[in-house]
């Protein structure tokens, strides 16, 4: 059988994951428990997985590249398994570089296709609220970006 430290390392080598997807990964595996814990303190010791690292990156490329509000990002990174504190400090980080407003902006005049938000049903409002809340964005924004006042 395969050493538990090797196949991390390769699932590693392919892109970043948190430790909480290492252990998963290992344990679907058949690994043992004190294999995957064993393998998991060597790759933290020596800084080949690391949370924060990894939140980050995630962070980044939720809100920059996927347009997600800071909810949205904060949720994807639960998803992967990093710790409440560490997702938030990482939200907190990239959000400092990001305009969210920007962001809430962008994903309205993709919604809107070319349409003026005054000249939109009840029903074509709802759905684009509901779209943007989706991803991520505080109904408050959304509704002053609905007002037309972005107010940022």
């Amino acid at each position: 059988m395969a050493d538990a430290y090797i196949v991390a390392l390769t699932m590693l080598s392919r892109r970043e994951l948190s430790e909480a997807q290492i252990r998963t990964r290992l344990a679907r595996r058949e690994f043992e428990a004190d294999e995957i814990e064993a393998a998991v303190e060597r790759l933290r010791l020596d800084g080949t997985i690391n949370d924060r690292r990894v939140a980050l990156a995630a962070a980044r490329m939720e809100s920059t590249i996927r347009h997600r509000g800071r909810a949205r990002v904060i949720q994807k990174l639960r998803t992967l398994g990093i710790d409440g504190e560490v997702a938030e400090a990482a939200v907190n980080e990239v959000f400092e570089e990001v305009d969210e407003g920007a962001l809430l902006d962008r994903a309205f005049e993709r919604r809107l296709r070319g349409q003026d938000p005054k000249h939109l049903d009840e029903k074509s409002r709802a759905r684009i609220l509901r779209s943007l809340a989706a991803q991520g964005f505080t109904f408050d924004a959304i509704m002053r970006r609905f007002k037309g006042n972005p107010d940022r």
